[in-house]
């Protein structure tokens, strides 16, 4: 159809691009003036199209239709007008003129909320449901026929910004489209609106948006929040105006500390907190606002409304210096009245507006983009002096301290007080599991409590994917030059390592690993990974290709590597912070976000990590961490249409269940590291001392629980018997006890159902006639210990033969001196490929052997030897795809061919 577009905004800019793609000719643009010489982002896109464009001052005067306007409309021959978010009163000459007549995009369900504040009294009225129409435009106001309505829930906490990005915005977009596919079909209804239910609501102003306090908290909450940027819900206080923002709901059943403060009308005084201030609803429930906005313009957090301006000044360094002047020259561009740029320049004050704060955000951007800039930020630091001030501290990654709000549980272990957050992060905040779901973190040692941890719910993986989505699409992550992303990456390391021993003790408590192994290994090896990604931020890139030419035209053709957007991530339970560095830096480094689930037995170093990544200063929605069930959280990734990429290790069972509902849901891209039965190949002629003590290490280490621990090792006949006393002198000498004692060799196992497995296990070995000749018990003691095993005399069709134990038994089988091919036959019989490894002093026999074992990985006369830059990952049923090194970027990118003719 012939199309005219009349309106603006972002909103309007989409909705006409979705047209054009749809097929349709648009064959004008009327939109609203350029503003300060930018144009609107609707004319922008149309001006760039070629398509014509009509900046319309005005329709009306004196309510009468101007015929200039009208006549300039009409010589487009639109066959439908599409009004997204028009701001004018067209008239009707105008809305009745073309032959489909006038639709019409409205925030609200019909025909609740007429009116142009329609998201406002959504939230104001406390509706828990909110949505769109598209409706036939009449010379009523909004009371036209309905065409289609969408529906969504309205969340407690939600605001005008969130409820238009995750639903009115996006939602909006697709259902205007939609709309006028049915038109075109001619299969577009007319529902004419009922008169039950109707309500017009006026515009919300600053005169009528005082907070009246006797309310209860609910109703105060959706007044502020329904106000919330504009106009701004305010009371007096201490005698002057002053605007409250960022309201949520909360417990009121806590006790509240903090300094209190006298709010004119208020039946209490609200309580300064750390976390902002406390306000009181007649019903003596409670609601927390986070920044204030005094009568001058500058906005506080309110957690710091006694202390406000208190701060030390930072002393600037020479580099800091020279991007203060730059900043300087910004002020002086935006503020042309302003003679000389002050360090007691006020920026509102000097005359600057609401467009001058992006433009201000955006300019500080491109000179620093590690500055992870709000606009909310020029609100609050309104002199020169206090914005420059603030810029460098977030440079430093020094502010983001004073901003995260976390409840820790803090415990006195391996001499040191550990503070462990044990919330869901989400969209840069620690918050409760919808429905305040809780369950119990247990210490494997004793099988005591630890502490609460948030259970999250399908709720919670929809807000934090959509968190993810909005910091991909259009948040500073997505448009982060890459050595800026790198910085980040490489400061998080730093903190991470700054933080080393705690995170090590917190892996040890709630995992059971030997303290020494998980400081060395469990951590140590995660801040190798964050470095080492970090490193690969701005060296990923595309190619030239050299094409065939159509003569006499040529063609440039190029790839670029794009990230794919926003990630689920899900990983195991035995090195619970190691696997969530190895996909998640990778990730990241690509210019992905992330939405991962830790392992619900062990979560505690993953929401751990959450606090040192926003405190490092990774912006909002980047990362998200969901401690859950993997039948909820993991499911609902895998289900979920806006994750396109899913990076998964745990059981092969598991793994082909999360990769069918990746294909039935969008056909997002996975890659799986699985189930292992690695094989390990002992020949005679090795280094015996080396092979008893890295064979024992292939499957003792990190107490079994270890995805490429050797689950059977074949002995050369001529050495079997002395190959197995060695191990048995050296199982006998091994320490089991507690993991925080520093001469511990081996710590409980990771869970008590895991524990039982293991006993089921050997159980199961006896009875099919496998020699036990060492363990195969639980340790007499508190907590899930297992005693190290060995069994010999295992015959290839047993279980334990073929089945994974994931846990410290050593299976061992001998093999017929110098059937090199033979033994290699019974090593590749399995349906797991994950590791290998084979000693021999014999060059040719061991690269022989590494060539014929059917696995991702073959150690030769060594074991357990992975690195951050060698890729790791498995064939067969042990998975595809790769952790580790420069091929684990390529699992989180895309391939784009572009094709230029010149």
């Amino acid at each position: 159809m012939k199309i005219a577009v009349i309106g603006q905004s972002l909103f309007g800019q989409e909705v006409y691009k979705e047209l054009r793609k749809d097929g349709h000719t648009i064959v004008g643009v009327f939109t609203v003036p350029d503003k300060d010489g930018k144009a609107d982002p609707l004319a922008a896109a149309a001006e760039r199209d070629g398509v014509a464009v009509f900046k319309v001052p005005r329709w009306r005067l004196k309510g009468q239709a101007l015929p200039e306007a009208v006549a300039r409309y009409k010589a487009a021959g639109a066959e439908l007008n599409v009004l997204p978010f028009c701001s004018q009163f067209i008239p009707m000459e105008v809305i009745e003129h073309p032959r489909h007549g006038s639709i019409i995009y409205h925030p609200s369900l019909l025909p609740r909320h007429r009116g142009a504040s329609a998201i406002n009294w959504t939230l104001i009225h406390g509706d828990k449901k909110g949505g769109f129409t598209v409706f036939w435009a009449d010379d009523g106001l909004d009371t036209g026929p309905i065409l289609l309505q969408r529906e969504c829930a309205v969340e407690a906490n939600d605001t005008v910004s969130t409820i238009y990005k995750r639903f009115l915005f996006p939602e909006g977009v697709k259902g205007t489209v939609e709309a006028v596919r049915l038109i075109a079909e001619g299969k577009a209804p007319r529902i004419s609106q009922p008169t039950d239910g109707a309500t017009y609501e006026c515009i919300q102003k600053k005169d009528n948006s005082k907070i009246d306090w006797n309310q209860p908290a609910e109703a105060i909450h959706n007044w502020i929040r329904g106000n919330d940027n504009v106009p701004g819900a305010w009371a007096p206080v201490d005698g002057q105006k002053v605007t409250f923002y960022g309201s949520s709901l909360v417990d009121s059943g806590a006790l509240v500390k903090g300094e209190p403060l006298e709010i004119e009308g208020a039946s209490r005084p609200g309580i300064v907190t750390k976390a902002g201030l406390v306000l009181f609803g007649n019903d003596g429930k409670t609601l927390l606002v986070k920044n204030l906005q005094v009568e001058d313009g500058k906005m506080i957090p309110a957690g710091q409304y006694f202390s406000s301006g208190t701060s030390a000044a930072v002393e600037l360094t020479a580099e800091e210096q020279v991007f203060a002047q730059q900043i300087r020259a910004v002020w002086q561009s935006i503020l042309t009245n302003v003679a000389e740029i002050e360090d007691s320049t006020d920026f509102f004050k000097s005359g600057a507006a609401s467009m001058d704060v992006v433009r201000l955000v955006e300019e500080v951007k491109l000179r620093a983009g590690g500055c992870q800039l709000q606009n909310e930020d020029v609100y609050m630091n309104t002199s020169f002096q206090e914005f420059i001030q603030m810029c460098v501290r977030k440079l430093r990654g020094e502010d983001s301290e004073e901003e995260l709000q976390v409840d820790y549980v803090e415990k006195e272990v391996n001499n040191m007080t550990v503070r462990m957050p044990h919330q869901l992060f989400i969209n840069g905040e620690f918050v409760d599991a919808e429905g305040g779901k809780t369950y119990i973190s247990i210490n494997p040692t004793d099988g005591t409590a630890i502490c609460e941890v948030s259970l999250a719910q399908v709720g919670d993986v929809d807000k934090a994917v959509a968190a993810a989505k909005e910091a991909f699409e259009v948040g500073e992550w997505g448009r982060m030059n890459p050595r800026d992303r790198g910085r980040l990456l490489y400061r998080l390391a730093d903190l991470m390592e700054q933080h080393q021993e705690e995170l090590a003790t917190i892996e040890t408590l709630d995992s059971g690993a030997v303290y020494t192994l998980a400081l060395k290994t469990h951590v140590g090896m995660s801040i190798q990974t964050f470095r080492y990604f970090a490193g690969w931020c701005d060296k990923i890139h595309g190619c030239t290709i050299p094409i065939n030419q159509a003569r006499p035209n040529r063609n440039l053709t190029f790839t670029k590597k794009e990230p794919i957007g926003v990630c689920g991530i899900v990983i195991p339970w035995n090195y619970p912070l190691m696997m969530l560095a190895w996909k998640t830096a990778a990730c990241l480094a690509a210019g992905n976000t992330v939405v991962l689930k830790p392992a619900q037995v062990t979560p505690l170093t993953a929401v751990k990590f959450a606090e040192l990544a926003a405190r490092a200063g990774i912006p909002k929605g980047v990362i998200n961490i969901l401690p859950g069930s993997g039948s909820v959280v993991g499911q609902r990734l895998s289900d979920h249409p806006d994750v396109r990429k899913l990076g998964f290790t745990g059981s092969t069972e598991i793994g082909k269940h999360i990769m069918k509902s990746c294909a039935v849901s969008n056909v997002k891209k996975v890659s799986l590291e699985l189930g292992g039965k690695s094989p390990l190949i002992i020949f005679s002629d090795c280094d015996m001392d080396k092979a008893v003590r890295m064979g024992m290490g292939s499957v003792f280490f990190n107490k079994g629980e270890n995805c490429i621990a050797a689950g059977r090792i074949f002995v050369e006949d001529t050495i079997h018997e002395a190959f197995v006393a060695r191990v048995l002198e050296e199982m006998r000498k091994m320490k089991v006890g507690d993991p925080m004692d520093r001469s511990t060799d081996h710590g409980p196992q990771n869970h008590k159902a895991h524990l039982d497995k293991l006993l089921e296990f050997c159980r199961t070995g006896e009875k099919e006639g496998a020699t036990l000749l060492q363990g195969g018990k639980q340790v007499d003691r508190p907590g899930f210990f297992f005693e190290p095993t060995l069994f010999v005399g295992v015959q290839d069709h047993m279980y334990i033969a073929v089945e994974e134990s994931f846990g410290p038994i050593m299976i061992v089988s001998s093999f017929k001196g110098g059937d090199v091919d033979e033994v290699l036959r019974r090593a590749n019989a399995t349906e797991y490929g994950l590791a290998s490894g084979v000693f021999t002093r014999d060059i040719s026999k061991a690269l022989y052997v590494s060539e014929k074992l059917n696995a991702g990985t073959v150690f030769v006369n060594t074991y357990n030897k992975t690195d951050v830059a060698a890729p790791f990952g498995g064939f067969k049923q042990s998975g595809f795809g790769k952790d580790l090194g420069q091929d684990a970027l390529n699992e989180y990118l895309r391939t784009k061919a572009v094709t230029i003719e010149y």
